[in-house]
């Protein structure tokens, strides 16, 4: 007598635990989510965090505080910095940046920043543009030498003429040196020091840069301070963000390029 060998299958239980018979298996035990107020908690929590390093590492909103930079950064106007280009080395000619007041460089209204409650707060931790700094161009670095004006009215860095028209203005004086200056006397500062940088408005007469801090030829006591010190630069604007309808993405100006380095 001969015997066939035929195939078992596994037939599933009606419970779909693959048993037939016996004891089904346990039922995996769901995860258990959190309540939704908890889950809005901890992700504004964690919305609130990444603010804060972005904004102590990579980028930061600031508003414009006066009309020194016009005409291409007016008054209000809101800017975004980037902070990573200056890690390892410093600003450079023709940057515009941001900074901390040197001392007695902002008036109370531009030194007042955001004034309600909700926007100081969210300033605080990135999520609005913050005040109490200044907005300016870099002209110079250490060991840099600026003088005022060459037969064009225009500044000369280490004996390079500067091409500012694209973005300076000059608010009725007759070449684009500061507004302290009067364009038919030579005016000149530097050499720079080392960590410091030398900055001006691009709105030339109206711009309390550091032309404006510098001590006159006349006084023998002043002890101004007209350089930043790199240490007090935030970072580097790099978008003009709002009013939308002139946003734009911000360059260094080709004219800087031309400039040697101090000798």
């Amino acid at each position: 007598m001969s015997t066939t060998d035929e195939p078992t299958t596994n037939a599933e239980s009606p419970d779909g635990s693959g048993q037939s018979g016996g004891t089904p298996r346990r039922r995996r035990k769901s995860k258990k989510h959190l309540p939704v107020w908890q889950e809005t908690i901890l992700l504004l929590g964690i919305a609130l965090v990444l603010a804060i390093l972005i904004k102590a590492l990579f980028v930061q909103a600031f508003y414009i505080p006066s009309e020194s930079m016009e005409p291409g950064l007016v008054k209000n106007d809101r800017i975004l910095v980037e902070k990573p280009s200056y890690w390892f080395d410093g600003p450079e000619r023709g940057d515009v940046v941001v900074f901390k007041d040197p001392g007695g460089w902002l008036n109370g209204e531009e030194a007042a920043g955001p004034e309600s409650p909700v926007a100081k707060v969210l300033s605080k931790v990135g999520l609005y543009p913050t005040g109490g700094h200044l907005v300016k161009r870099v002209i110079g670095v250490a060991g840099d030498t600026i003088e005022c004006c060459d037969d064009q009215g225009r500044l000369t860095v280490n004996g390079q003429p500067l091409n500012e028209e694209d973005y300076a203005r000059l608010g009725g004086a007759e070449c684009y040196g500061p507004m302290v200056n009067d364009c038919s006397k030579d005016w000149e500062v530097g050499p720079i020091p080392d960590g410091r940088i030398f900055v001006m408005g691009d709105n030339r007469s109206n711009s309390a840069d550091s032309s404006f801090h510098m001590c006159k030829p006349d006084q023998t006591d002043c002890t101004k301070n007209p350089y930043v010190e790199t240490d007090d630069v935030v970072g580097k604007v790099f978008v003009l963000l709002w009013p939308s309808d002139r946003f734009e993405v911000l360059h260094r100006p080709d004219t800087f390029a031309d400039v040697p380095d101090a000798g």
